[in-house]
């Protein structure tokens, strides 16, 4: 069988601090992965009871470089396996932030739930991103949507 070709795969440098002896650098859990684990630099468990949220740090601070950003993201298996995910849905990690990542962890199941120490919380995805320019007009070009929104283009 012909392996994918990792040579493909585009990289960029991201400084990196820890803030804590526990912390963990990001890691990719395989070569083509878009999200490096983020994991909780916590000294003991954490009990995440339902319907509650609390914050994970993660014992690092990063220096992203400009025109990218790191989008947090939850983990599937967190999820599906155990009703976790970061409140926000996905967070938003400015390239001029400094401070510790830290996410949101929200239980939304009926069972309290323990986060341990060293834990994979979150997925961090690099992405480039414009800056819009905003220009205040009295009309918009017209489009065949329209303002047609919330499932309007599954219509027949």
């Amino acid at each position: 069988m012909k392996m994918a070709d990792t040579s493909k795969i585009n990289t960029t440098d991201i400084k990196l601090k820890k803030l804590r002896e526990n912390a963990e650098i990001p890691r990719y859990g395989t070569a083509f992965a878009a999200g490096a684990d983020l994991c909780a630099a916590i000294d003991e468990p954490v009990t995440v009871e339902p319907g509650r949220t609390v914050p994970i740090g993660t014992g690092i601070a990063l220096e992203i470089p400009t025109g990218l950003a790191g989008l947090v993201f939850g983990r599937s298996g967190l999820a599906s396996k155990r009703d976790l995910a970061p409140a926000n849905k996905v967070g938003v990690i400015d390239s001029d932030y400094r401070g510790e990542i830290t996410v949101m962890i929200r239980n939304h199941g009926s069972e309290p739930r323990e986060i341990i120490p060293g834990e994979r919380i979150a997925q961090i995805v690099f992405v480039p991103h414009i800056k819009g320019v905003f220009e205040e007009v009295d009309e918009l070009c017209g489009t065949e949507r329209g303002e047609g929104g919330f499932g309007s283009t599954g219509r027949k």
